[in-house]
């Protein structure tokens, strides 16, 4: 099956990128294949917020289970809320992070 980068909002409340491929028995999808996954986190740049009320924050990005050397990390669908389209910017970014990761 292929691989696509995708959101997700995991039941433990954290929202983690990563490749992601669906795991299949019987052609039905029991759980998801995690290539890569980094949690993301935003974090709040300043103290006010800007004229509309929008606090602008910077992503940062940590692997999720930094000492698995595991390449795909097996999650069950019971443990993912959502999974979602996430924003350009938040796909360059991870991008730019796992060419890092995958050039010796």
């Amino acid at each position: 099956s292929k691989m696509s980068i995708k959101l997700l909002l995991l039941k433990s409340g954290e929202e983690v990128i990563a490749d992601v491929q669906e795991m299949t028995t019987d052609e039905k999808v029991v759980g998801y294949y995690l290539k890569y996954p980094c949690r993301v986190n935003l974090v709040s740049t300043v103290d006010e917020a800007d004229i509309e009320g929008r606090v602008p924050s910077k992503i940062q990005l940590l692997p999720w289970l930094p000492l698995s050397q595991d390449k795909l990390i097996p999650i069950v669908c019971d443990w993912v809320v959502t999974i979602t389209e996430p924003v350009n910017q938040l796909v360059k970014m991870y991008n730019d992070g796992v060419e890092k990761y995958e050039t010796p």
